[in-house]
């Protein structure tokens, strides 16, 4: 993409009503516009960042055996009153009334809805294990909505269910959901801990929150330091293994690990001193298993092996899609702007031309973004007439994670400058060697081929 094409409408000076790092970052980039408390329009370059997160998650959801679909974002009451939750949800339900009369509500979460699915299309426990997921927009009418997107009324999130005969089978569900939710964080350059944590409106017995350490975080949380010393890396993983899931569970759950809610002094003073710790921290996604609760209500049952008709067991599974912007901006930033992990940048590499309208720079700055292009990676050319200062602050500002400085000083010897946006190291190249690094970086071994397939999963809707 050429800037001179796009719409990035950057701002200068920090916006009055941003109150964290990310939201500042987020406006100042030109990512989001505020158009109602809590409420906004994604602009092109967010919108790009949003979509690279929402392929990571469709396909590691895929990777575990999960089966993508799409529901509604408008609901009827009469679901919620099946499960007893339409009134007991609250004023963050956004209720409305449609023109014939009829009792809806804007969805903030849909076991509801899904168990009316499940009960409608599955009758046998030869068809189970289900693991149904969607990702769409929710609403909650949030009191006090602020934060940007950490904290709005309108959101997009990840929310999966699953359907299983046994309680058993159900907690493999559960755990098989952790591990690929570990994987999902860290391929967005985050370290998301699993910690203990508090059914709320949507209940159940076990329960995981994933949150990432952050001092705007919402929750206060208390863990062993031990505990962020902890990797998943590229495992192979089975997820039909019972016990490699299990034994991944414990991996990351048996530290001390819970938020507020669940924080319980005796056992955390059986912690080493020394690795006792206490922070702030935003939550990103929870799991839960809640047995019969809803199926029970709702009739969601299957024929069992005995021919006798029994509730599924179920839990549910989400992963907050819009708010991971907010929270990978304050896990990874600096006084200059953005600092985006290599999975999620919205373009892989900037190129800056230090003299626009310089045949030879022209020229060079051309022929990298053709070379980057036909490596299947998405580059950002700076070609505006612009100062070289304005330029820079741009690139560190919307925090791509590598840059190409291209002036006619350097090419006069041959080579451009690259320069990493976390470490700020710099090394001068060819062009060709500089392009060969950077499609490296993004493909690894794999070459060309893994960066365009990368890509294509950025941007292709997972059906």
């Amino acid at each position: 993409m050429r800037l001179t094409r796009y719409f990035m409408p950057v701002l200068r000076e920090n916006p009055a009503e941003a109150q964290i790092v990310s939201h500042r970052l987020m406006l100042r980039a030109g990512m989001i516009k505020q158009n109602a408390a809590g409420i906004y329009s994604w602009l092109p370059l967010g919108f790009r960042v949003l979509r690279r997160i929402e392929a990571i998650v469709h396909e590691e959801q895929q990777r575990a055996g999960h089966i993508p679909m799409l529901m509604p974002t408008v609901q009827p009451a009469d679901l919620w009153r099946e499960s007893g939750r339409y009134d007991d949800y609250g004023e963050e339900m956004l209720r409305i009334t449609d023109r014939q009369g009829r009792d809806m509500l804007y969805g903030p979460t849909n076991e509801e809805m899904i168990s009316d699915i499940f009960r409608s299309h599955v009758g046998s426990y030869k068809d189970l294990p289900l693991t149904l997921y969607h990702i769409q927009w929710k609403f909650r009418d949030e009191m006090r909505p602020r934060f940007g997107v950490m904290r709005g009324r309108e959101f997009y999130m990840k929310d999966g269910y699953n359907f299983d005969l046994t309680k058993e089978d159900a907690l493999h569900a559960y755990n098989r959901h952790l591990v690929s939710y570990l994987r999902t964080y860290e391929r967005m350059g985050l370290q998301a801990i699993p910690m203990r944590a508090d059914g709320g409106p949507i209940g159940g017995d076990y329960t995981h929150e994933f949150l990432v350490l952050a001092e705007t975080g919402e929750s206060e949380v208390f863990y062993d330091s031990m505990v962020t010393d902890l990797t998943f890396g590229d495992r192979d993983i089975d997820y039909d293994d019972v016990a490699q899931c299990r034994s991944i569970l414990e991996e990351f759950t048996n530290l001390y690990a819970r938020t507020d809610e669940t924080h319980d002094v005796a056992v955390f003073e059986g912690v080493p001193e020394e690795r006792r710790r206490s922070a702030r921290g935003i939550e990103v996604g929870q799991i839960f298993y809640f047995g019969t609760k809803y199926s029970e209500p709702m009739g969601a049952t299957v024929q069992g092996p005995d021919g006798k008709s029994v509730p599924v067991h179920m839990g549910s599974h989400g992963i907050g899609v819009s708010r991971l912007l907010g929270a990978i901006i304050e896990a990874s930033h600096d006084d200059k702007g953005i600092i985006w992990p290599e999975g999620v940048t919205p373009f892989h590499c900037g190129i800056v031309n230090l003299k626009q309208g310089d045949n030879d720079a022209d020229a060079a700055c051309e022929a990298l973004y053709a070379a980057l292009t036909a490596e299947g990676l998405d580059p950002l050319y700076d070609d505006r007439d612009e100062r070289a200062g304005g330029k820079f602050a741009t690139m560190d500002l919307i925090g791509l994670p590598w840059r190409i400085t291209v002036g006619p000083r350097g090419l006069k010897n041959g080579v451009v400058e690259l320069t990493s946006r976390r470490t700020g190291e710099s090394e001068e190249l060819t062009p060709d060697e500089a392009v060969k690094k950077v499609a490296g970086i993004y493909g690894g071994h794999g070459g060309t081929k893994h960066v365009e397939m990368m890509k294509q999963r950025a941007f292709h809707t997972y059906i």
